[in-house]
């Protein structure tokens, strides 16, 4: 509130201080939002198979978070569970996070399988996502 009426009276605009306010009420949910998620991961010993349960909300502020949490060069995994049924996926970044995680495990040769997608994410993930198309490859690093 500080902020909006420091903008107002310094520009005498009340729509700048109010676009103002809604930027910065967006970026603090934002921020209070990346706080509520989290991957619990348990590993299989008799089957080599490490599952990640996926939980709390994944977007542009998380996504790269999501991905850091994955150890692609784990010795002797014979596959990868990816459990989604307590997380929500709610943009193009995550979705592209999800690709990239399927496809680097893929890229070492470790099947995965995601389980537990809601509706809203299967949806996303169907219109959004390269994983589960055929031919899909891991991207090659940019210049």
């Amino acid at each position: 509130m500080i902020g909006t009426v420091a903008v107002v009276v310094e520009t005498h605009d009340l729509a700048k201080g109010v676009l103002f306010g809604v930027i910065l009420s967006g970026l603090f949910f934002a921020h209070k939002v990346t706080k509520f998620f989290g991957v619990v991961t348990s590993r299989d010993e008799g089957r080599a198979v490490r599952t990640y349960k996926v939980t709390g909300q994944i977007f542009f502020a998380t996504a790269e978070t999501f991905h850091s949490v994955f150890d692609f060069r784990e010795e002797d995994l014979q596959g990868v569970v990816i459990d989604l049924s307590a997380a929500h996926f709610w943009d193009i970044t995550s979705i592209n996070a999800l690709d990239r995680v399927v496809l680097k495990f893929r890229h070492h040769s470790i099947p995965v399988e995601v389980i537990g997608m809601n509706e809203a994410t299967a949806t996303l993930v169907e219109r959004l996502g390269t994983h589960d198309k055929p031919g899909a490859a891991l991207a090659a690093p940019g210049h």
